[in-house]
């Protein structure tokens, strides 16, 4: 019960952050963080698939609601979800037979690097191409998913170096 608390509390405290300031932060018109993916990306790496997709879709379709941007998000954020466990099998260099948080602690700080870079890409380019909806000006687009991408990582690993420091042990 405490674990399910706990992710409602990240769930919440990402979405606030997310929609009351982080949505409104354009560096240059182009770089906007989107923090509520450190969200998915840091569930337990044994959670059931139908569980992170509908954790996934949640907190996508709540970001949507509260930015008027009707299933980008959600979109986005779905297929981070469904293609996770992949990726992290992908970028975990040993066999893990046990759960993990997918952390820098239990990690590395390479394969974690890897594993929200890819993320993060996946999840930028969907936002960013339905948000364009277009391929007219490929440099622009390829800069906002950059830039977006970039800042995006900057601010997981800040949250990461903050809030996860010291609680290696206890993880949701």
């Amino acid at each position: 019960m405490l674990e399910f608390l706990e992710r409602i509390g990240w769930f919440v405290g990402l979405v606030l952050v997310q929609v009351l300031v982080l949505s409104h932060v354009h560096i240059y018109g182009y770089a906007t963080p989107f923090l509520y993916i450190f969200f998915v990306l840091s569930l337990n790496s044994g959670i059931d698939r139908n569980i992170l997709l509908i954790w996934a879709f949640a907190i996508g379709l709540t970001v949507d609601i509260f930015c008027n941007t009707p299933g980008m998000h959600t979109a986005a954020i779905t297929l981070v979800a469904f293609l996770r466990q992949p990726i992290l099998k992908g970028v975990v260099i040993k066999e893990v037979e046990e759960e993990f948080e997918p952390c820098i602690s239990t990690m590395g700080f390479f394969p974690y690097l890897k594993y929200t870079l890819l993320c993060t890409l996946i999840f930028c380019s969907v936002v960013e191409m339905i948000d364009t909806f277009s391929f007219f000006d490929l440099k622009e687009l390829g800069l906002k998913i950059i830039t977006d991408t970039l800042i995006t990582l900057v601010c997981i690993f800040c949250v990461e170096a903050v809030f996860r420091r010291d609680k290696s042990e206890e993880r949701f």
